[in-house]
Parts: structure tokens; sequence; C-alpha cells
């Protein structure tokens, strides 16, 4: 059987030390603050990240260097036959086809997958792969199957603020005015490559119930339905309020009645700080 190595990167929410739990590999993502360079979970922590954030420094997010994506490659390939790489959506970043160019290098042996996940739903793709390969899967075999079921998830994510969207000219000034004065909530989506608009909800209550008829509605026309056999993965991202993702957890227990939300995960920091803090996100993934 070929020993497989799954490597992804910290988008997917996976700690370094929790990595090694799950016996995968995850590349730290870089950010800019300051003029300093900083790596999420390595010299940069979740509360150290928020401080910055909300004291108004500048923070730009980047891609791993191919340095240091082929140093780990090069290391892990002196003692696993092959890799399987799970880099974040590439409708959302170019670290992905980056992974890709690089990737020719190596005859084959490093398979980059391409599966449009980000944050909960890229864990999951990262446990399945580990799976796959303890099946005995090659990793040409792990990545044809991921990405065959690359469009079997949804992320729904609602905003506690407006500025973040402002300060990052993703929504004008005006929209963001009228939002805040009107205490809207906007509820974004993603399904498949993009970050899209997908509601707005009118309070922080009726975005919740939002994100849960959405992922109703996905289960139940896209996913096989709500069944006995429980054929979806149900997760929960947040971004600096663990306390709320943990009592929005039992909201949506309620409300699907014998599935338990498997996974409270911090939102990665590539996406936190585009959004702010206080956002709650709700997923589904199909299992594999």
């Amino acid at each position: 059987m070929a020993d497989i190595a799954i490597v992804t990167d910290s988008n997917s929410g996976i700690t370094q030390s929790q990595a090694k739990e799950l016996g995968v590999f995850v590349l730290p993502m870089p950010f800019t603050i300051g003029g300093e360079t900083y790596f999420e979970d390595i010299n940069l922590t979740q509360e150290e990240f928020y401080e910055k954030l909300q004291s108004g420094a500048a923070i730009a997010t980047s891609q791993p260097s191919p340095e240091s994506v082929m140093e780990l490659w090069n290391r892990l390939l002196k003692e696993y036959d092959g890799i399987v790489h799970i880099p974040m959506s590439s409708g959302l970043s170019g670290s992905c086809q980056s992974a890709v160019m690089l990737a020719e290098e190596y005859g084959g042996r490093v398979q980059v997958v391409n599966n449009q996940r980000i944050s909960v739903t890229q864990r999951q793709s990262a446990l399945d792969a580990k799976l796959l390969a303890a099946e005995g899967k090659s990793a040409r075999e792990i990545k044809e199957l991921l990405e065959a079921d690359k469009f079997n998830s949804s992320i729904y994510i609602m905003l506690d603020t407006l500025y973040y969207l402002k300060k990052g000219g993703r929504i004008t000034p005006a929209a963001a005015a009228v939002g805040t004065m009107l205490r809207l909530k906007p509820v974004l989506q993603i399904q498949g490559e993009k970050l899209d608009a997908f509601a707005k909800a009118r309070t922080a209550g009726h975005g919740k119930n939002v994100m849960i008829h959405a992922i109703r509605s996905d289960i139940e026309n896209r996913f096989g339905g709500l069944t006995r056999e429980q054929g979806v993965w149900l997760q929960i991202a947040y971004t600096h309020d663990r306390e709320n993702a943990l009592a929005f957890r039992r909201e949506v227990e309620e409300a699907f009645p014998g599935y338990r939300v498997d996974v409270v995960d911090p939102l990665s920091l590539s996406v936190a700080c585009h959004i702010g803090p206080g956002a709650l996100a709700l997923a589904c993934t199909k299992k594999l």
C-alpha cells in the first residue's frame, strides 16, 4: 500500500497541534501586519490577530511562498510515496494555482486538489483524504474523488459588522452606512468558487434562521435529504466569539433533531480579516 501524506493549509482551521493528532500537515498562511510578516498559528495567535485587527492595523493576506511549499513537499517525499495537497478554494486565493504549477516538477508524486473548499469544509476534505489513503487509494485517486465531490458542501456566514467589508472596498461607504443604520446582518455564502451575498437579515436571530433554513434546503435538495443514516456533516465556524458559536450549536442541533454538530472551529484568519469579529458560519458537507 502506498504511503500518502495529506497536506492542507491553515485556512482549514486545523491548528499545528491538531495536525499532529490527526496525522496531517498544515502550511501556515502568511500575513503582513505593520510591515512585519506573521504566520497563522506559528507567531500569530487568534487573540493577537484580533487585537491588531481591532486596533486598525493594516493587515494584508498572502499565500505560502513557493520555497515553503516545496520545502515541506521535499521533506515529506523522503518518508512518503506521494502527497495529496488540499489548498483553500482557487476562487478565493491564488495559492491553489501556484501549487498546481509547482507540482508539475514532481512527476505525479504530488497531487493538488482543487475542490473549492475553505474552513470547516476544507478540514473535512483533509480528513476524507486521510481515510481514503488508509483504504489504499493512490494520491491521484484521492484527488479525483475529492474533486468529483467538490460541490457537495455549503457555507453560510452571518456578519456582525459591515465595517471590514467597507474597509476592504467590497461594499461602498454609502451601502455600509445604510446597512449599519438599519442594523442589517448580511449573510454571505460559499458554494463552489466564490464568496457571494445571500441575504440581508434584520437581526442576529433572523440571520441564524436564514442560515439554518438555507442549510436545510441544501441538504434536502442537493445532498440526499435528512435521513436516518445522516449523510451529511454539520459544522459551525466563527470569528472571535466562541461562546456565541456554542450557543448557536445548541440552536442548530434543536433544528436538526438527531444530528450532531461535529465541529465548532474559528474561521481562518484569511477570511476573518475581511469580515471582522463576531461572525457566525453554518456549514454542511455531504459524507464522502
